[in-house]
């Protein structure tokens, strides 16, 4: 049986009246000179700061302390007296190579509001949700990147928008389900309860921020748009968003059962616990527990895996196989992704792979496809395809089709066999940064869909053109977000995806609409079986 969200303690109300939100909101963000806007939630009275026209909210908890429910579903946040400051941003969820405070009380969402009440309570009056998935696949990252920085998009785009903190790595994704009977039998999918917690909370509260609750649209970028294709088919989340958005992050298959229970006991052997004693588990520290972590992965190279978990009660399917959720068919869907995606991955190791000979790079190949393949075939094809390209460029172009652009394909043609709206786009805007060499890699989307292009280190550089396709991105976003269709001034025609002429957007400096970019690569690829990795 599906565990209700009741059980999680969080109080399951149906929809409220889009007039009874509204009129908790008293006073709806003060905006009189010097005063702080405060709202007025179900919970108590919260107090943030101004910027640039925007009312911001950071650190708002929507869970309780995770500490005190470790390797079980989260608990909804509980009310307070006087008035909550609402300035900074709550600790990330304790990671590897953290470079902010981290907690396992980490349940904290942040918000960006345009700071004008709207004049009536009525849902049109309401202003669409933005809320967005953060990456790092599911072991790292937090909704405090100053990449995320809400406060242009809601301004500019009359958006309310959302980031947000959850559960990673060992505390997120810990199957326990084979060893437990207890509420730790969610374990291995808590990170993403804590997403359904955090957008239950949206439901219940965004009309006293000005936004609808029946217009929320999830947006995610890597992990965070895997996390999107997940929720898609958990029934927890059935009802909580109505468009989705994902940015180079899919979710095909996820871990069975087996595989997940397999990594979970690599991880106790490590703690020198025995599967009797996961009581065990509560004792020990979060340096210990990220220490074991690290064991290696039973079946990848590398530290051990954590992800989505079939558990057939949180998770009762994989995401996209045999075929798109009928959950959510009826949720618009764009999916995307950047032309040389994994380039930005090896950059440790470029100046290597830039010496590499034709044959040395078809040797590194074979271990980086991740399928089982003939690599020389692989070569003869790009090579064919491209006379004029180098190995270097041969081995990005091939890991990227084989890898996440596969992904993107398989789902979009899952959704187009279920009949569900899906758009397709393609990111060709080149980096400035490092001399070019990293091209239209993985995460330059993220500063042109915020607008923080200015950023240090946003990939995107803040050139004349990188702010034009962010204007761009930043529109389409808009529209989509309130009709469930992206198309309007400024864009070219972008039909749905279809399996007959497979429309791609193709965003760069002049964006326009092409049919079946590199459909050779895909043909190719598509003789191969697909399995995500961290399945088995």
């Amino acid at each position: 049986m599906t565990a209700s969200l009741t059980n999680f303690g969080v109080t399951r109300r149906s929809t409220l009246a889009i007039g009874g939100m509204a009129a908790l909101a008293v006073p709806f963000f003060a905006s009189a000179q010097g005063v702080s806007p405060t709202v007025q939630t179900s919970k108590g009275v919260l107090r943030g700061f101004s910027d640039r026209g925007v009312s911001v909210f950071k650190g708002i908890r929507y869970g309780q302390d995770t500490r005190r429910s470790r390797f079980s579903p989260p608990i909804a946040a509980t009310a307070w007296t006087g008035v909550q400051e609402a300035h900074d941003f709550g600790p990330a969820c304790p990671q590897t190579h953290a470079d902010e405070p981290t907690s396992e009380d980490c349940l904290f969402l942040n918000l960006w509001a345009p700071a004008a009440r709207p004049t009536t309570p009525s849902s049109s009056a309401l202003r669409p949700v933005l809320v967005y998935i953060h990456g790092g696949e599911y072991s790292h990252g937090s909704g405090s990147d100053p990449l995320y920085d809400g406060a242009q998009l809601a301004a500019d785009q009359d958006l309310v928008v959302v980031t947000l903190n959850h559960r990673l790595n060992v505390f997120g994704h810990l199957f326990l389900g084979m060893m437990a009977t207890d509420a730790r039998r969610h374990s291995g999918n808590v990170g993403l309860l804590d997403l359904i917690l955090a957008l239950t909370w949206i439901r219940d509260e965004i009309a006293a921020f000005g936004g609808n609750p029946g217009c929320v649209t999830l947006i995610g970028q890597s992990g965070g748009g895997a996390k999107i294709a997940t929720l898609m088919a958990m029934p927890q989340a059935h009802g909580l968003f109505h468009r989705a958005v994902t940015m180079s992050g899919q979710q095909v298959t996820a871990s069975g059962p087996l595989a997940a229970d397999h990594r979970a006991r690599v991880v106790l052997d490590r703690l020198n616990l025995a599967p009797s004693n996961l009581s065990g588990l509560d004792a020990l520290s979060v340096s210990q527990l990220i220490e074991a972590s690290q064991a290696q992965d039973p079946t990848l190279s590398g530290s051990v895996y954590f992800g989505p978990v079939v558990d057939g009660e949180n998770l009762p399917r994989h995401p996209f196989w045999p075929t798109a959720p009928e959950l959510s068919s009826t949720i618009p869907m764009i999916i995307g992704g950047t032309r040389d995606e994994v380039r930005i991955f090896f950059r440790a190791e470029q100046g290597l792979i830039a010496k590499c000979s034709w044959e040395e790079m078809t040797a590194r190949l074979g271990r980086e496809l991740r399928i089982d393949c003939d690599p020389r075939k692989v070569v003869s094809l790009y090579r064919r395809l491209r006379p004029e390209a180098s190995p270097e460029e041969v081995f990005y172009s091939a890991i990227t089709d084989s890898r996440s652009w596969r992904g993107a394909v398989l789902e979009a043609e899952a959704r187009v066999d279920a009949q569900a709206p899906t758009f397709v786009y393609q990111v060709n805007f080149d980096s400035p940064l490092e001399g070019g060499h990293l091209k239209a890699c993985h995460m330059i989307d993220i500063p042109l869909v915020f607008g923080t292009t200015k950023v240090p280190g946003a990939l995107s550089g803040d050139s004349a053109q990188a702010r034009q396709l962010s204007r761009q991105m930043q529109a389409m976003l808009r529209r989509f977000a309130r009709t469930g269709d992206p198309n309007g001034p400024g864009l070219p025609v972008w039909p749905a995806y279809s399996l007959t002429h497979r429309p791609t957007l193709v965003l760069d400096a002049e964006s326009a609409c092409v049919s079946d970019p590199r459909s050779a690569e895909r043909r190719f690829f598509a003789a191969y079986p697909f399995i995500q990795r961290g399945t088995i």
